[in-house]
């Protein structure tokens, strides 16, 4: 089977992005950083203006939820790295660009409200959150989908999913309903664009199906999180994921199953070889997260029972 190009990729879903596009139009909600923020909790900080300089007692946020919340927000910061990737794929002209533009435009109100948030409640220490921030953005992101409009799209389906659930949980997590109903509201933002690609791609698998497959399958077995740049990440997840804000078994249960039951992947027709070989590969990466999940929940249940005997 004949593939198609990227031109003509981005050619074939235009009108599919257009109707997405007026379809999120019509249901996103606007609203407004400074209205998340706790403004009379400020005061000044060291330094030209004279004030109090932070200290751990400052915080009232538990650890874990406080490390989440740097990961997050530092995500959230490499926006600039994020846009130019879909800029470059999607070009700035008609619906594609109108939409880098509004989904640009919608991520940067995170960081700005979690920033601000840390800030005033003095949650974390902001001396150290911007020396990580300047290391990160300094780095900057790109992933092995740079070059791939289908495997952008993959990435993105899979990935605004597992952001909107880190968000919400850290929000719970946090015991400040100032804090839950901010990242509430950064995770419905996250919910909006996830549909908005997930419906793309569906509509992908019926113009090109074998590439699209192929494209999920390669997307799944090298998922990383945007985030993986962030300086000690691996130790960061780790924290996260033991803390039940994000895991492997809601990686597969949560954002991988659910994702592609709504594409119905295995029951995609007209698949060539090529097609039915990546169907092949989900499936059984599909079986290997659930060993893997499986693997890691016994080893949090026996560190947890560990942990309770010494209390």
């Amino acid at each position: 089977m004949t593939e198609l190009s990227q031109t003509a990729l981005l050619h074939e879903l235009e009108p599919v992005v257009a109707k997405n596009l007026d379809r999120h139009l019509s249901m996103a909600k606007e609203w407004f950083p400074h209205e998340y923020v706790p403004w009379s909790e400020g005061r000044t900080f060291d330094g030209p203006l004279g004030g109090e300089a932070w200290s751990e007692g400052d915080s009232t946020l538990p650890e874990v939820a406080r490390t989440a919340l740097i990961v997050n927000l530092l995500t959230e910061d490499n926006l600039p790295s994020y846009h130019h990737q879909i800029a470059s794929l999607f070009g700035p002209d008609g619906a594609w660009g109108t939409w880098v533009g509004r989904w640009t435009a919608e991520e940067g109100r995170h960081g700005t409200a979690i920033r601000d948030y840390l800030t005033v409640t003095r949650a974390v220490d902001p001396v150290a959150l911007e020396r990580a921030r300047m290391v990160h953005m300094t780095a900057g992101y790109s992933n092995s989908h740079d070059s791939s409009m289908l495997r952008s799209l993959a990435y993105v389906s899979f990935q605004e999913l597992a952001t909107r659930i880190s968000h919400r949980n850290t929000g719970r997590i946090t015991g400040d309903p100032v804090c839950e109903a901010l990242l509430s509201r950064v995770a419905a933002d996250e919910n909006l664009h996830m549909v908005f690609y997930r419906n793309l791609l569906g509509a992908a698998l019926e113009v090109a199906p074998d590439q699209t497959m192929r494209a999920i399958a390669e997307v799944l077995e090298d998922f990383q999180m945007p985030g993986v740049g962030i300086e000690g990440f691996t130790r960061k997840s780790v924290t996260i994921a033991l803390a039940g804000i994000y895991d492997l078994r809601q990686h597969r249960d949560d954002v991988v199953a659910p994702v592609l039951r709504q594409w119905d992947v295995f029951n995609v027709a007209g698949l060539g070889a090529e097609g039915e070989a990546a169907r092949d590969r989900i499936a059984a990466h599909l079986d290997g997260l659930e060993q893997a999940a499986s693997r890691f929940e016994e080893k949090r249940d026996a560190r947890a029972a560990k942990l309770a005997a010494r209390a």
